[in-house]
């Protein structure tokens, strides 16, 4: 993959994304089979989780906003709330928290200083900017009771931990839960004994670090850019890229497995409010 990344456990097995070719993508059978195509946009996708009682649906963070992806490739656009600013912007990484919303980053092409931000979908399709002076959005990934949410600011080298309101989904003043000094954290999750696994770019390493911030072991890939992990039950499902490396060795870009010690949850669907109409145009 070029850029491969949102990795997830799902009812419906493992998905991922090679955002800049927008493909979501299955793993099916065998570790070594090929991975098999789900759909692909015209736009960048960031990631994907699965919308309650609608299978094969899916609610995505893609191009300049927010979209739900039929089983049949269609599009249907909840906001698009990058499409009119004044440098190209994109979507990356996204999730949903334990209560079913889903959480959006953007950012510039290039990566321009404090450009991105972090959206919330609710459960009525309502898409509000929480967030904003993030370089490079990734995760976020939220604690089991969703009390507590982390988010890198990849460009900057930072996670940050906030506290969640789990009525209002409103975000309180965050803290420093981790600096890496020698590359950037990307996508994260979370296990069940509330330590937060990293994907470390440029550094062919995955990290894991205990809720207090402490480092508890690191796992080193054949592969130098590192991108989205998940877990799935006791198996860690790691992601990388080959983009932007002037020659990249015959592991990078691919899809890693190890089996760890503590297991994780399935990814959460998000969960529309049947008695309100999503907003939005179907493309």
């Amino acid at each position: 993959m070029e850029l491969g990344e949102g990795i997830r456990w799902t009812d419906g097995g493992i998905v991922l994304v090679d955002i800049l070719a927008g493909r979501l993508l299955t793993a099916v059978g065998h570790p070594a089979d090929p991975l098999r195509q789900l759909a692909q946009l015209p736009v960048p996708l960031g990631a994907v989780a699965p919308v309650a009682d609608a299978p094969g649906t899916w609610i995505a963070a893609a191009g300049t906003g927010v979209c739900m992806l039929s089983p049949d490739g269609s599009t249907r656009w909840l906001a698009q709330p990058e499409a009119d600013t004044a440098r190209p912007m994109r979507m990356n990484d996204a999730t949903t928290d334990p209560f079913g919303r889903f959480w959006a980053g953007s950012m510039a092409y290039d990566a321009d200083e404090g450009a991105g931000s972090l959206y919330r979908v609710d459960h009525d399709g309502t898409v509000t900017r929480v967030l904003d002076n993030i370089t490079v959005p990734n995760g976020p990934a939220f604690t089991a009771d969703g009390a507590t949410m982390y988010l890198a600011d990849s460009a900057r080298g930072v996670i940050r931990r906030y506290p969640v309101d789990p009525e209002t989904a409103e975000l309180g003043a965050p803290d420093v839960f981790v600096t890496v000094d020698d590359g950037s954290p990307d996508g994260m999750v979370v296990d069940v004994e509330g330590a937060v696994w990293v994907a470390v770019w440029g550094t062919g390493s995955v990290r894991r670090y205990l809720p207090d911030g402490r480092l508890d072991r690191t796992l080193s890939l054949p592969a130098r850019q590192p991108a989205g992990v998940c877990l799935q039950e006791d198996l860690l499902h790691i992601t990388t890229a080959r983009v932007g490396l002037a020659a990249p060795g015959p592991y990078d870009g691919a899809v890693f497995t190890a089996r760890v010690d503590v297991p994780g949850r399935p990814a959460t669907a998000y969960r529309h409010d049947g008695s309100a109409s999503l907003p939005g145009e179907r493309s």
